[in-house]
């Protein structure tokens, strides 16, 4: 594509999209997501406040991580809801967009199951473990073996970045067999135990809540709402806000996302509820 035609395609992107801008209905909000269970929560739970306050609602899932937030940008979407904090600084970083987290969501913990064990008092020496091999999600598993006392890791190790190369100490001669994620609930057949991410968990047809131990989730992977920062303080914004904050999520989370880690709202309000 020469220079030319490049230049005249983004300069009618541009009016197409400032012209979408001005026709948009104000009462009308356009929110990007992952095919399952964040989709689902917007579905079963905010869809259904927003819709009684006269808002639209059009949810629109998407296949890959990319593509949601260069959407949020250019105005495609009002808000994303599939990524965590540490994912959204540096694609936001690396691809000067200038989008910003709204809210926090209750999300799905990296958790360990089995289908031969009933109990981690059940572990014997030379037990194998599967966990994930991508960094992320293996940092994720290490520290939680590393909080059970069935590893040691490296005195001030980084819990974010974490890897079988910074494990001290391996008492029972633990067998670690990193996995691509997808395929971990198949390991479950085949290894004494296996840490598995909620989604594929849930794919799988594992209930979460038959989880022997999970983690606690860091702040660094609570996921969360995303929206352009040039939107902060609108009333959409605040009722968005407001929606996942309500009671009637809560009550939605505790009926239909068993097994998720609520939000520190949501626990704040179920504290409240129960003086």
């Amino acid at each position: 594509m020469n220079i030319i035609r490049r230049n005249l395609l983004a300069a009618a992107v541009g009016l197409s999209l400032a012209f979408s801008a001005q026709a948009k209905d104000p009462k009308e909000i356009v929110i990007g997501t992952s095919a399952g269970p964040y989709g689902d929560q917007l579905k079963i739970g905010i869809k259904p406040i927003l819709e009684k306050q006269g808002y639209k609602v059009k949810i629109v899932e998407f296949n890959d991580y990319v593509q949601p937030n260069y959407a949020l940008a250019e105005g495609s979407l009002d808000a994303n809801v599939f990524q965590h904090i540490v994912y959204l600084t540096k694609f936001a970083t690396d691809n000067k967009l200038a989008i910003t987290p709204l809210i926090t969501v209750p999300t799905i913990p990296i958790a360990m199951y089995s289908s031969k064990h009933k109990a981690l008092t059940e572990i014997k020496d030379g037990a194998t473990i599967a966990m994930p091999n991508d960094p992320t999600n293996q940092a994720r598993a290490l520290v939680v073996l590393d909080k059970m006392g069935w590893i040691k890791l490296k005195p001030n190790v980084d819990p974010l970045r974490a890897s079988e190369r910074d494990v001290a100490a391996n008492p029972k001669k633990l067998k670690l067999v990193p996995l691509e994620a997808a395929q971990l609930p198949r390991a479950l057949a085949d290894t004494d135990f296996a840490f598995i991410n909620g989604n594929f968990a849930q794919a799988a047809g594992i209930k979460l809540t038959s989880a022997l131990v999970a983690e606690k989730i860091s702040d660094s992977y609570i996921n969360l709402v995303a929206i352009r920062t040039a939107d902060k303080g609108k009333p959409w914004v605040k009722d968005l806000e407001a929606a996942y904050r309500s009671r009637a999520f809560l009550d939605v989370t505790n009926k239909h996302f068993a097994g998720y880690e609520k939000t520190d709202y949501q626990v704040a309000l179920e504290k409240t509820l129960k003086k």
